[in-house]
């Protein structure tokens, strides 16, 4: 099994709640740094989650990779509005930096890509974060996604469950980018998937790996995977989409196939 889990408090500037830590229980020397894949969770989740309910942590173990969940917003700000709804605000932040004045300390882009790494450079000495990927479950798996193509030299791999992958273009992304954003569309498409990959320049080595379930209920409406596989298409950028029959989007889909995506990323990670 992996080691200890080990919530963490991160900056206080940003009032996050914990992020939690599983390193794997053993090095094969004093020296030996574990590389780090970030999971990103969805809308009303916290950082225990995953930790919780996705059963990652032995094949974590296995493959020598440290797992990083931190948690999907600010929280303690009480702005007014920031819990009246499940899909927005506290447990919604949805991984980009808020430009509208109320939301300025919804920043959870440079949290994940600029801060975090930061924290754990400092903390914890047997992490090597320049061997990093990233993963996510809808909203997360948006995250995934847009922090992985805004940095590509940033992480080796990303994956993704039942993504968000086209927010702009459902609900769930136009409420969020509305309010935190503003109207502008073009701010709107730097946090959508579908967009960014179409500025695709043969910068991603290991294929994109995407599992959706085709029971979910959430499928239609809100994930809109195909248009982002027609825009992979579009420019030839690899993408792996599983359609998994019979799954919803919930964590027993996860814990199905999260070992799959660990291995994805081992091999990307440690070679």
């Amino acid at each position: 099994m992996a080691g200890a889990e080990k919530p963490t408090e991160p900056y206080p500037r940003l009032l996050h709640d914990l992020l939690h830590l599983l390193s794997p229980s053993s090095s094969p020397s004093p020296t030996h740094k574990f590389p780090v894949l970030y999971w990103l969770s969805g809308l009303t989740c916290t950082d225990e989650n995953f930790i919780a309910k996705s059963g990652a942590q032995r094949m974590a173990s296995v493959k020598g990779i440290a797992l990083v969940a931190p948690d999907t917003s600010p929280r303690g700000l009480n702005i007014e509005g920031e819990a009246d709804s499940w899909d927005f605000g506290v447990g919604a932040g949805f991984y980009l930096n808020a430009t509208n004045e109320k939301w300025k300390n919804w920043r959870m882009y440079d949290y994940v890509v600029k801060e975090l790494p930061k924290i754990l450079d400092e903390n914890f000495e047997q992490l090597d974060t320049s061997r990093a990927s990233i993963s996510g479950h809808s909203m997360g798996g948006h995250g995934a996604l847009t922090i992985y193509l805004k940095n590509p030299e940033k992480y080796k791999s990303v994956s993704a469950f039942a993504p968000i992958a086209n927010p702009i273009n459902c609900p769930w992304g136009q409420k969020a980018f509305s309010n935190y954003l503003g109207s502008s569309k073009s701010d709107w498409e730097e946090y959508d998937a579908t967009c960014l990959i179409k500025k695709f320049n043969n910068t991603i080595s290991t294929p994109i790996l995407i599992d959706q379930g085709d029971d979910d209920k959430f499928l239609k409406d809100q994930l809109l995977p195909r248009n982002f596989e027609e825009a992979c298409k579009s420019v030839n950028a690899p993408l792996i989409l599983r359609m998994q029959p019979g799954y919803d989007h919930s964590y027993f889909f996860i814990a199905t196939f999260i070992d799959d995506h660990i291995a994805h990323h081992a091999q990307a990670l440690t070679g």
